[in-house]
């Protein structure tokens, strides 16, 4: 070797342990920016292969967001500064990072909240609430972003990697009383290629030989190779771990997919039945007010003469049974609302209100209903009734009036097969199944392994530049599985990964069924609540008409107090009815297009319906 291939040497480890003293004063939050751009990056990238869209997927929650400023704004209690959220805790000792969490402005900032009066929301206000402060939300966004660490971890197996070390040893011998020093600095540089091929080498310098004045330059270079020929061979078995993971994005992306759409239907669901019983709780007062009405006349007309003090006594119970409902109806409100609260991720004691028009929008097509029999009723236009004795034909339901989701079962089934996620995901565990099969199998081969490695010591004594030494070596590693018992671990693997397969089958054929159940239940569901609408607005018309008739006939002395009674309670239970009948079917269309997988959500956690008239039915499945 020169002298100017040794000064090159030289140089490689000087800048090699400049190297490492740059790279170990990186600060923590240097080391979270990297994990956060690989993971962001694999999650972009995974999007669009999966999704055939990118979105932001962001996992650090902002210190401004709507819980906090509530609890802020209306002076709520807390247990400590963890209420608030990470950046309000006081660093413990030796915190690594001064400015972590970072300071982010949430869009919840742009919501005003005025002291010591509720903030009203709407549906679409609630979704949007509910992405950005519900805890389950975020921690499924951390989960998509965990699993593209994971994917980071297993694609580094395959990088080239550089190491730079340096040693040094202390030795007192006490007999020849000599002390030694030893030191030394090491650069190394390998790689796993996917076929299986390990390379690596690493270049040696005594430290101590690279002073001023040092005439001598110790150095070593040990490359060395080496490959799998059966056993644990072949692109598909070395990068079984890869695949997997890469894979394992994928599949994170749907499920987060399907559990926006899962997460807003529930949401929904969540509010409606909030405004459901606020309804109700309006019907359960106006029908308190009028058994209170009713109560008050029957002791008036007891006090008269004209009724008998039974029917008094009829009254004040209905009365007592309708403050109790009310009462009831009240907590159970609240109860819903607190509930309602904690599943968009506020406070349960914020002060908070529901905008009712939601409820007014859906209650439309049931008004229609009830109009038109209000106004036949009036006008006398009714059917005419057939004899007693005439034979009863009972008329099933069908789709007259049906709603443009209430499409073919056929075709709403074949709609869930083609783009249901997680039966994408089933499918493709099947894949991954078989994949274990053939890795299990390649375990019980035969081992034989090739290795090849070399040693070159050297130094430059005297300016001379010689060799003290060169070794070369090679290797070779059989293992022969002559005692079928030494590949017991790995035969039970093998068994053990065809019941695997198995049952990856059998979890298709099952979500299969499950799908095909819940599409058909819920095509009946929107036909059940469509008729129930029809039913129930008939149903008030009559229960209204009745509350009119038992008055007019009281006050005329040809009826009981306990028919007015009857009928008051009818109008409640057929108001209350409606109403649970629109919410139903409201419901209903939601959770058809969520089974469906059609039902597409924005970033903001808003949705987007599926418009039945575009369905494409040649659409493809999508495989990986």
């Amino acid at each position: 070797m020169k002298p100017s291939s040794v000064s090159y040497l030289v140089c490689v480890v000087s800048l090699s342990c400049c190297g490492l003293l740059l790279t170990s004063c990186r600060s923590p939050s240097e080391y979270r920016e990297k994990a956060d751009k690989a993971a962001y990056d694999i999650v972009e990238d995974k999007q669009q292969e999966a999704l055939g869209k990118t979105e932001p997927l962001r996992i650090e929650r902002p210190s401004d967001i709507l819980r906090r400023r509530l609890i802020e704004t209306q002076n709520l209690p807390v247990s400590g500064e963890a209420s608030l959220g990470t950046d309000a805790l006081t660093p413990v000792p030796f915190w690594p990072e001064d400015a972590y969490p970072p300071a982010i402005t949430s869009v919840d900032a742009n919501i005003p909240i005025e002291p010591n009066r509720p903030l009203r929301i709407s549906l679409i206000d609630a979704l949007q609430i509910a992405a950005r402060n519900s805890p389950d939300y975020q921690s499924n966004k951390e989960t998509v972003f965990q699993v593209a660490l994971d994917l980071d971890l297993q694609r580094d197996a395959f990088r080239t990697v550089f190491t730079t070390t340096g040693n040094a040893s202390l030795t007192r011998n006490t007999v020849t009383d000599d002390t030694s020093l030893d030191t030394a600095g090491t650069v190394g540089v390998g790689r796993t290629l996917k076929n299986g091929l390990d390379i690596s080498a690493a270049l040696t310098l005594g430290l101590f030989s690279l002073l001023p004045g040092s005439d001598t330059v110790d150095w070593g270079f040990d490359p060395s190779l080496s490959i799998p020929l059966l056993r644990g061979a072949g692109r598909h078995i070395v990068t079984e771990f890869l695949t997997q993971a890469e894979r394992d994005v994928i599949y994170q992306m749907w499920r987060f997919e399907r559990y926006k759409r899962t997460f807003a239907v529930g949401i929904a669901q969540d509010y409606y039945d909030v405004l459901s019983q606020m309804d109700s709780l309006k019907n359960s007062e106006n029908n308190y007010r009028s058994a209170i009405q009713s109560a008050r006349w029957s002791r008036r007309q007891a006090d008269a003469g004209r009724i008998p003090e039974i029917q008094v006594d009829q009254a004040v119970q209905s009365e007592l049974n309708a403050r109790n409902r009310w009462i009831s109806t009240q907590e159970g409100l609240k109860s819903s609302l607190d509930s309602f609260k904690i599943a968009i991720g506020l406070p349960t004691d914020a002060l908070i209100d529901l905008d009712p028009n939601d409820l007014v929008q859906l209650r439309q097509r049931a008004e229609q209903y009830v109009t038109a029999m209000r106004t036949a009723s009036k006008a006398g236009t009714t059917e005419e009734v057939p004899p007693a004795d005439a034979p009863v034909s009972l008329v099933p339901a069908d789709k007259t009036d049906a709603g443009r989701y209430e499409i073919d079962e056929s075709v709403a089934i074949d709609l869930a097969i083609k783009n249901r996620l997680d039966l994408w995901i089933a499918n493709g565990e099947v894949f991954d199944a078989q994949r274990q099969v053939v890795v299990a199998a390649d375990n019980l081969r035969a081992q034989l392994d090739v290795g090849a490695s070399a040693r070159y010591v050297g130094d430059n004594s005297d300016g001379t530049p010689s060799f003290q030494g060169t070794q070369y070596s090679g290797a070779v590693s059989l293992d022969l599985p002559i005692d079928p018992r030494s590949r017991t671990r790995e035969r039970n693997a093998y068994r053990n990964s065809l019941i695997g397969l198995e049952r990856a089958t059998r979890s298709v054929q099952t979500l299969e069924d499950q799908i095909k159940q819940s599409i058909r239940r819920e095509l009946r569901m929107l036909l059940e609540s469509r008729e129930s609408i029809k039913i129930q607005a008939q149903s008030v018309v009559v229960a209204e008409k009745r509350v009119r008739s038992a008055m007019l006939f009281l006050e005329a002395g040809r009826a009981e107090i306990r028919d007015l009674l009857e009928a008051q309670d009818s109008l409640l239970s057929a108001q209350d009815s409606l109403t649970s009948a629109v919410v139903n079917y409201r419901v209903a269309e939601l959770q058809f297009q969520r089974d469906l997988d059609l039902l597409t959500i924005t970033k903001e956690g808003l949705w987007e319906e599926f418009s039945p008239e575009d369905i494409n039915h040649d659409s493809e499945q999508q495989q990986i």
